[in-house]
């Protein structure tokens, strides 16, 4: 066995390890495994009526796609027809670190140790960033497992962590005392949310992938939901989730035009 097929190997069984880790985590920060379910974990600081940034509890739902894409990921890059394939060779060990700082996460907060959360958070945030550059390096559209497995999966997840990275900064304010964090009128989670929608808009221009903006959109909708119907109310915030929702929307809708769009003839 040559020294590249023994790399191979190490990536792909580090994958599987990690990804595999990464679901008993969340299972066991779901509670079905012993942990406290995320909505009272840390005195409820991640709860929906806790922040103004906190997303209704429908939101969290998307966690079981994005585990479902990542399990489905580890087992389709460990089948030996893709061990050399130059797209796992640039994405496999981006999507491992991933799935270990997500474990890492749900300890902390299990823990909580929420300023250590929003670290790691925000780590996890430039991983998949950079994870989800090396993927659209690709000039293809990729064949359906790619677009859906490695395209969808990681772009979901980052759409996701993006928002959820700005809850977290809210719920560790929150948790110090910071009241402005958790009232009316949420000017600090203006701040944050337009934080969060300049990544998205960068994530849009680099890709012009639908994945992270419908995964940020999603966040950003039942951000708003929860400010508008549950405490603490916060309309202000509730209006700049939706506007920076639309905006992360329609510039991926540009930019996948474009990206899509037959290369003009030479000459």
């Amino acid at each position: 066995m040559s020294s590249t097929e023994k790399s191979d190997r190490v990536r792909r069984i580090v994958v599987l390890v990690t990804v595999a880790g990464a679901v008993i985590a969340a299972l066991f920060g779901s509670g079905l495994l012993g942990g406290t379910p995320m909505p009272e974990v840390a005195g409820g600081a991640f709860a929906s009526d806790a922040t103004v940034l906190a997303p209704a509890g429908i939101a969290f739902s998307i966690w079981s796609v994005i585990y479902l894409g990542l399990l489905g990921y580890a087992i389709w890059q460990s089948v030996p027809a893709q061990a050399a394939k130059p797209r796992h060779r640039a994405i496999g060990y981006g999507v491992a670190a991933s799935a270990l700082l997500n474990a890492v996460w749900i300890l902390c907060v299990q823990a909580w140790r929420i300023a250590e959360s929003f670290v790691i958070i925000v780590i996890l945030v430039g991983v998949l960033l950079m994870t989800f550059v090396r993927i659209c390096r690709r000039p293809r559209r990729g064949t359906v497992a790619e677009i859906v497995l490695i395209d969808g999966t990681v772009g979901l997840y980052l759409g996701w962590v993006t928002v959820a990275a700005a809850a977290n900064f809210a719920a560790w304010l929150a948790s110090i005392g910071l009241d402005a964090w958790a009232q009316a009128p949420g000017t600090g989670g203006v701040i944050a949310l337009s934080v969060a929608g300049l990544i998205a808009l960068f994530t849009a221009w680099r890709g012009g992938r639908w994945a992270p903006a419908l995964a940020t959109a999603w966040g950003l909708v039942w951000i708003s939901v929860a400010r508008w119907t549950d405490r603490p109310e916060a309309p202000a915030v509730a209006s700049a989730a939706v506007v920076i929702a639309v905006i992360a929307l329609a510039v991926t809708a540009w930019r996948y035009r474009a990206r899509l769009a037959p290369a003009p003839a030479a000459g």
